[in-house]
């Protein structure tokens, strides 16, 4: 199994060589077992807080493989209004009860959630259902720099812990 540790900035002569499909609740997950598009199985350890971003690149040790990550389509729903004011309302409504949140030109996308769209609708809102990729703002605090300390783009995510077994939700326990 591919063990993914460290982002990088850019991939080298021998490119990507997969990618890691994710919904936004599994790119936030710091321990995480996946499959990538060629079928192997993958660990991914991250510091905790982190979020794969789509396009974030990933490699291991040993840096024989790097692997892009993607945002996967999910269900969602688009948020449009006929004006900036009505739209910001809706963005002071949603932060207002801590929903993430993605801000676009023109839109905010949140995850579907049918006693918000109602909301949102009650505010004037055109809310569509779509599956798109999710990717909400990180919040004030989030961090999220992205610069490298070595020089050479690359910094580990996480400590790989020696023999840990990365638990699937539907593994059973043992």
């Amino acid at each position: 199994m591919l063990t993914l540790h460290t982002k990088i900035a850019a991939a080298d002569a021998g490119g990507v060589t997969a990618q890691l499909v994710l919904p936004y609740e599994l790119r936030e997950k710091c321990r995480l077992r996946a499959v990538l598009s060629t079928g192997e199985e993958a660990a991914v350890f991250t510091v905790r807080g982190t979020v794969l971003r789509d396009g974030d690149l990933l490699t291991g040790e040993d840096r024989s493989q790097v692997v892009k990550v993607v945002a996967a389509r999910e269900p969602t729903y688009k948020v449009t209004c006929a004006d900036a004011h009505t739209l910001l309302r809706c963005a002071f409504h949603l932060g207002n009860r801590h929903t993430q949140a993605q801000v676009g030109d023109g839109f905010l996308r949140i995850r579907a959630d049918a006693v918000l769209k109602d909301m949102l609708a009650g505010l004037g809102a055109n809310v569509v259902a779509e599956d798109a990729p999710f990717e909400p703002e990180s919040g004030a605090y989030g961090g999220g720099h992205g610069h490298s300390h070595d020089g050479h783009g690359a910094h580990p995510l996480a400590p790989i812990p020696l023999r840990q077994k990365i638990h699937r939700p539907g593994d059973s326990a043992r």
